[in-house]
């Protein structure tokens, strides 16, 4: 979680409050909102274990497998 929190401060509070002056905080919360969908969905990683995929595509890709039966 903290990783993801320096993400967040680094690529889109201190961006944000460099370019513009919110007047309440639903506009932060709707710019937050179209950056993380663009985090999301859009986004690549580049961590080796990720291999270029977006949290979108690894997520997808664990609700299509096939869970073992424990007997």
């Amino acid at each position: 979680m903290e990783r993801f929190d320096r993400t967040v401060l680094d690529e889109f509070l201190r961006p944000a409050f460099r370019k513009e002056f919110y007047e309440s905080v639903e506009a932060l919360q709707k710019d937050l909102d179209k950056w993380l969908k663009h985090y999301n969905y859009e986004r690549p990683r580049q961590g080796y274990r990720n291999m270029g995929k977006r949290p979108f595509d690894t997520v997808k890709k664990l609700i299509k497998m096939p869970t073992k039966k424990v007997v």
